[in-house]
């Protein structure tokens, strides 16, 4: 294990916790990103508060391998070489990692669980907000599963089998089913409905760039009732 002698930073409303990492060896790092945090600096002075700065700032050597949304949270795998880098890359881009997620989606749903196939774009002149698009928009599969029906929203493992950006929660929006606190896709009882995205990486799976043996990390979400 690679640690900074760095002292500890306050990147805007976050402060590097030990407890944002969940596994650490000469390869790999897992953390549980927190929702409200960039995985990587955005453009200008007042964007550069992310995920791997704070890292950086104790693991000098963490690359990012992929993203999550700012205001989704969960399971993320930063690389600590070139060659883990590479290997890690490589897998997701060929689709060898497995993912699932939890959201809290507005409303009652006539069916518990179902694949939604509905083809994606970017819509350039409102970015960053995706589109679907059956002419010009890409393959985008979701697979989803109800796991607990509450009053007014219920609780649903989200599959995501391509990996297209905003796909789960514009996937849920054409449903019909929101995903609760959406500043972009939802509607404004959706929106209001919770402080935060209500949408978190809860599984990852994939190959250990060095050992190749199989890794697999679960995080459980920790949503406020709704």
């Amino acid at each position: 294990m690679h640690t900074s002698a760095t002292p500890k930073i306050v990147l805007k409303d976050f402060e590097f916790s030990e407890s944002w990492i969940l596994y650490i060896d000469d390869d790999i790092i897992m953390v549980n990103k927190p929702s409200g945090m960039l995985s990587v600096p955005g453009r200008g002075a007042d964007k550069q508060a992310c995920l791997i700065n704070h890292i950086q700032q104790h693991y000098a050597d963490a690359l990012i391998v992929h993203r999550l949304d700012m205001d989704t949270s969960g399971l993320m795998v930063l690389a600590r070489s070139k060659e883990s880098h590479r290997h890690l890359s490589r897998q997701f881009q060929e689709r060898h990692t497995q993912k699932s997620y939890l959201a809290v989606c507005s409303g009652i749903p006539s069916l518990t669980n179902g694949k939604t196939c509905l083809p994606m774009r970017c819509d350039w002149e409102r970015r960053p907000l995706q589109m679907i698009d059956f002419k010009q928009g890409k393959y985008a599969e979701t697979q989803w599963q109800v796991i607990q029906q509450y009053a007014n929203s219920f609780l649903v493992e989200l599959t995501p089998i391509t990996g297209r950006s905003h796909q789960l929660r514009l996937h849920m929006k054409s449903l019909g089913h929101p995903i609760l606190g959406d500043n972009l896709y939802a509607d404004t009882t959706a929106l209001n409905a919770a402080k935060r995205l209500m949408l978190h990486a809860q599984h990852l799976s994939f190959t250990h760039p060095t050992s190749l043996a199989p890794m697999k990390f679960d995080c459980p979400a920790e949503f406020e009732q709704t």
